[in-house]
């Protein structure tokens, strides 16, 4: 369905997921993330699949929450409930063994640039800029501030939460918001290359790896290692692993 909110193709190993709303700046409204959590929920169940790409349809990748959907209550309990489900598509792609790539053609801004943020790796053409731009409209970022913080230097983080300037896409490669910035026509072959060399893995390692990862990232240094050798220890149980190792050794 070419009007449906987001349209979701799997070919071969990667499930793309494309945020289809270009009339509303792709906006997360309530709908929109009930539709990225129900599709990202079934790539991951989906054995096929072992990577998924985010993008979005028209000039914005998103713009950020639907502004007209916050304002159409004063109840603050319907407020922490929007805000609640985003922290849990966020926490989603977070939490997801397969790795979720960001594959950015327009601006991504406040809870746009929070996805980008949240995702595990992020591509985008070099004329894309990002920003947490709340704070312009009286509105501090504060969820958004969650993700961008774990991504980028805490000062980093702080400028553009405070400024609500846009960062160029040169920039966002500097801070570590996201990996590379390339020409618009190079973006495709870029992602390419980075899904195809992730689908060639073994996804009982990239799920174990990418989980342990993430939980020793924010522990202190030794239960950080408590982390990752019982990982290893783990995945050298994997046939996949076995099978990799005696081969290497046989060379």
């Amino acid at each position: 369905m070419t009007d449906a909110l987001l349209l979701s193709r799997t070919d071969g190993a990667v499930a793309t997921l494309t945020l289809n709303d270009p009339a509303h700046a792709n906006a997360l409204s309530t709908a929109m993330m009930t539709a990225i959590e129900g599709a990202l929920a079934a790539a991951v169940a989906d054995p096929a699949v072992r990577v998924v790409v985010l993008e979005a349809a028209g000039k914005i990748f998103c713009a950020g929450h639907d502004l007209a959907e916050l304002r159409s209550s004063d109840d603050t309990a319907f407020h922490a409930a929007l805000f609640d489900q985003c922290s849990r598509l966020m926490m989603a792609i977070v939490d997801s063994p397969k790795p979720v790539i960001a594959k950015v053609r327009g601006a991504a801004v406040a809870a746009g640039c929070q996805l980008v943020a949240s995702c595990d790796l992020a591509f985008a053409a070099d004329t894309v800029r990002f920003a947490v731009s709340g704070v312009n409209l009286g509105l501090f970022c504060s969820t958004p501030g969650v993700a961008l913080g774990r991504a980028v230097s805490r000062k980093d983080a702080l400028d553009l939460l405070l400024t609500g300037r846009f960062a160029s896409a040169a920039e966002a490669v500097g801070m570590g918001l996201i990996n590379r910035a390339v020409p618009a026509a190079e973006l495709d072959s870029a992602l390419d290359a980075a899904t195809s060399a992730i689908a060639a893995k073994a996804p009982e390692a990239i799920a174990l790896g990418k989980a342990a990862f993430n939980r020793q990232s924010t522990q202190p240094l030794a239960q950080a290692y408590a982390t990752a050798t019982a990982a290893m220890a783990e995945n050298l149980g994997f046939p996949s692993a076995k099978v990799g190792i005696d081969a290497f050794l046989k060379r």
